[in-house]
């Protein structure tokens, strides 16, 4: 299969050869000749699968089939919608990249960054806008943005952007824009709230899935290292030192969390940059920014700033927490393993965490296997703890999880451990490449 037999314009495949691609991927194959068609569609992919490009390549030859000479301003015939700054960023590149040989001007709107400038784009004129909700109803508000001739719809990352928050955004947006248009959905996981926000929101859409419905990519190791909560800063500096990583990405629950990991990995002499969202977009770009350049060995980072970071190759994920959310354990492994390559996911699971360590092999259909590191053995002594401040600051207590979910009835068994104390840390680079 080649991009030319997708029916793919010269110009398209022009660019994409260029970037180094010859070959589409499964998610590609499916959603482009679909979306050519103009029909609505439903994605379900993991991140990493090219699924970026799976809507950006029909989507910009859609745009030029149905060009039509303009006077005046441009109108916004295609909008992208993200759920974070640095998913917009990446998406706004992939127009850019592949569009480049093509009359079409594109836009990505976020916050966190001066208005102004994108008020003078979008005055302008631009074919193509990508935006997080927030920003795009500022916008909306202020008359710089019209989306009234909106053609084509893409809700890229929609089970996050339900998850943050932004259905009554997504709801305004969706008041303003034609009621006939292409409409293009994708998602990692398939939530009742996302099947309630197709059913309104599509017509007649074909559905594809390309990985396991709320599976981990295939492409990562993984496994889970006991320790005790208050050795795990020691445990990943030595991880990353006795195997000479050079770029690790490790996720935290909090923002303190995040700040507080990133000054004692600067302690143990390990560069590390936090990106959360607290921190102002312009600290954020140079955090990623350094991290891809190999300034900085470590990024520390939360679940919503992590969406949309995309490196190649990137080796080595650690969760130094578990998340509270089951799906978000898919969302942060998906970072490494990307477009084929392999990748490492290593969890850091102290006895408070056991029962959120449970519902993501409940959530994988997997056991996920345990392996000891000399040393670092947890004290059999140790009782679990509530996990503080969860999604929305609440506490969970051990056997509970945070979220809207309901709890589960059955009683909370604190298994310990099982698995064998192999020095994890001594594992071959090519085996953990």
């Amino acid at each position: 299969m080649s991009f030319e037999s997708l029916g793919l314009r010269a110009e398209l495949r022009r660019a994409v050869s260029e970037n180094g691609y010859s070959t589409p991927t499964p998610i590609q194959t499916q959603a482009i000749p679909l979306i050519l068609k103009g029909q609505d569609l439903m994605g379900g992919a993991q991140t990493g699968t090219g699924k970026t490009a799976g809507f950006t390549l029909p989507l910009l030859q859609r745009l030029m089939e149905t060009e039509k000479p303009q006077k005046g301003r441009r109108p916004t015939r295609a909008l992208v919608l993200t759920p974070t700054r640095e998913l917009a960023a990446q998406v706004f590149e992939s127009v850019e990249t592949y569009g480049r040989y093509l009359p079409l001007k594109s836009a990505v709107v976020y916050g966190g960054v001066s208005i102004n400038p994108q008020k003078m784009k979008l005055i302008r004129g631009v074919d193509i806008l990508v935006a997080t909700p927030g920003r795009l109803l500022d916008h909306v508000n202020q008359r710089s943005a019209d989306l009234s001739k909106v053609e084509i719809l893409v809700l890229d990352e929609a089970d996050r952007m339900l998850d943050m928050g932004f259905i009554h955004d997504i709801r305004k947006i969706l008041a303003l824009l034609p009621k006939h248009k292409q409409t293009l959905l994708f998602s990692a996981t398939f939530s009742d709230e996302i099947k309630q926000l197709s059913s309104t929101l599509l017509h007649s859409p074909a559905l594809i899935e390309v990985a396991q419905r709320n599976a981990a990519t295939e492409t990562v190791t993984q496994v889970i290292h006991p320790v005790d909560k208050n050795r795990k800063r020691e445990l990943l500096s030595f991880l990353i030192g006795s195997n000479n990583w050079r770029q690790v990405l490790v996720f935290t629950r909090t923002k303190h969390g995040a700040n507080k990991l990133t000054k004692q990995l600067d302690s143990d002499g390990i560069t590390a940059a936090a990106i959360h969202g607290n921190k102002s977009q312009g600290a954020r770009t140079k955090a990623l920014a350094d991290f891809k350049a190999g300034k900085v060995r470590v990024l520390v980072a939360t679940d919503i700033a992590a969406r949309g970071i995309d490196i190649d190759q990137l080796p080595h994920v650690v969760n130094f927490e578990l998340p509270n959310i089951a799906e978000d354990y898919v969302h942060r492994i998906g970072r490494t393993g990307r477009a084929g390559n392999e990748g490492e996911a290593m969890s850091l699971v102290c006895v408070d965490e056991l029962k959120l360590l449970k519902d993501i092999e409940r959530l994988i259909k997997r056991d996920i296997p345990k392996e000891g590191i000399t040393g670092f053995e947890p004290d059999p002594s140790i009782k679990p703890e509530p996990i503080s401040r969860g999604r929305g600051g609440q506490q969970v207590a051990p056997g509970r999880t945070a979220g809207n979910r309901r709890p589960s009835s059955r009683p909370n068994n604190q298994k310990r451990f099982q698995g064998n104390s192999q020095n994890r840390g001594r594992r071959s680079s090519a085996s953990a490449a």
